[in-house]
């Protein structure tokens, strides 16, 4: 596959990129997610004020908005990778993260402790899908 077969996706139903990065590629039929962080797509600004409950659900808004635009589902997923800057939240992040993604065969993860996240975030999640 060369260079060209890949496909940027973007969506305004998600926040845009804070950086030199696409919200996602497509590639091969594999659908590459960029980390999302707690940020309003409508504002840019950070949602929560800290509540890792309230920035797991609107990071995980954002994550399915780009997926949708992709014409993917959650069940089409096949890896993510969570990053927490405690893993005390580990709990709480997997609670919300299964109401997405417990049904039928749940993807592989990983999920670490960070020193930082951008904006002050206290979580973020990227994804790989399976569309082909």
């Amino acid at each position: 596959m060369n260079a060209s077969a890949a496909k940027a996706i973007t969506t305004a139903s998600a926040p845009a990129p804070v950086g030199p990065y696409n919200q996602a590629v497509l590639a091969g039929g594999w659908l590459y997610c960029s980390g999302q962080i707690a940020l309003d797509p409508a504002t840019g600004s950070m949602v929560g004020e800290g509540d890792v409950e309230i920035e797991t659900r609107q990071v995980l808004s954002n994550l399915l908005a780009v997926l949708k635009e992709a014409g993917a589902e959650p069940g089409q997923v096949v890896r993510t990778t969570v990053y927490l800057m405690d893993l005390e939240d580990f709990g709480r992040v997997n609670n919300l993260y299964a109401e997405i993604f417990g049904e039928g065969v749940s993807p592989a993860r990983a999920c670490v402790q960070v020193a930082a996240l951008p904006k002050g975030g206290r979580v973020e999640i990227d994804c790989i899908a399976w569309l082909g």
